[in-house]
């Protein structure tokens, strides 16, 4: 939502009618270009045609906008593939390739490549901005550097959402291995906010529940082992039912956080 918010944020200032500057200080013809704006469905004219000449803001604009969207695509990607390692998904055999050594090991070769892939548009970005940084007004054969990057960002992040799409919706989720990953320490927030509910400020339960966990490690145990007594000596508003907070199902049905 956020990257297309962007998206459609960037467009008015892009569809910016240059026409009538000429190569650096305008014309002598009195062109209207307030009808050719409207002629042409312009959102609006530039105002300065020495900075119209060189303006490549609507390049830079789009490579950092692209280098976003890919960053946020190779951070699901990241969260794929650990997801993948520990079994918690399975990958379409159309996005993923097996191992040229382990018959059973599959590689997430679509994943890896969009993690890749970000990288190289975040390097086309830094690259042009070096390009303008030094540049006066009006018009440099430096600003021929701006064809490249650009058209490589225009091109991979259209095949790098398609694939994104793709593996998305091929993949097929591994109840077991998703609930092997939940450990008992998850749930310290609940053990918290158990408390909260019978009045007591965050502010004081945070750190009870901070103690919770410090104990159980110095016991070598699971969260969830510690008794009523145990937490009775943390403080004394915890009752038997503290032990529903040790339900992953009633965590995620008690409401975002």
């Amino acid at each position: 939502y956020r990257d297309m918010s962007r998206l459609n944020d960037m467009l008015p200032r892009i569809n910016t009618l240059p026409l009538g500057c000429g190569a650096i200080a305008g014309h002598a013809f009195g062109i209207d270009r307030e009808f050719i704006k409207g002629e042409l469905g312009f959102d609006s004219i530039s105002l300065n045609s020495m900075d119209t000449v060189c303006d490549r803001d609507f390049v830079a604009e789009y490579l950092w906008w692209c280098s976003m969207m890919l960053t946020h695509l190779s951070q699901l990607a990241e969260d794929l593939i650990i997801m993948n390692l520990n079994k918690g998904v399975a990958l379409s055999d159309a996005y993923s390739t097996g191992s040229s050594l382990m018959p059973q090991k599959r590689n997430p070769d679509a994943l890896e490549l969009l993690r890749g892939k970000a990288g190289r548009i975040i390097g086309h970005l830094c690259g042009f901005l070096a390009t303008l940084k030094g540049l006066p007004r009006t018009y440099n054969k430096d600003l021929q550097e701006d064809k490249e990057p650009l058209f490589d960002a225009v091109s991979t992040a259209h095949d790098c959402l398609q694939i994104a799409a793709g593996v998305v919706a091929t993949l097929s989720p591994l109840p077991e291995g998703l609930e092997k990953a939940l450990v008992p320490e998850m749930l310290a927030t609940d053990l918290a906010e158990y408390l909260v509910r019978k009045g007591v400020p965050f502010r004081e339960t945070h750190h009870v529940s901070g103690a919770a966990v410090r104990m159980a490690e110095d016991r070598g145990i699971p969260l969830s082992s510690l008794s009523c007594a145990d937490l009775k000596d943390l403080h004394p508003l915890f009752e038997d039912n503290v032990v529903d907070c040790w339900s992953f199902e009633k965590s995620v049905e008690s409401g975002p956080r």
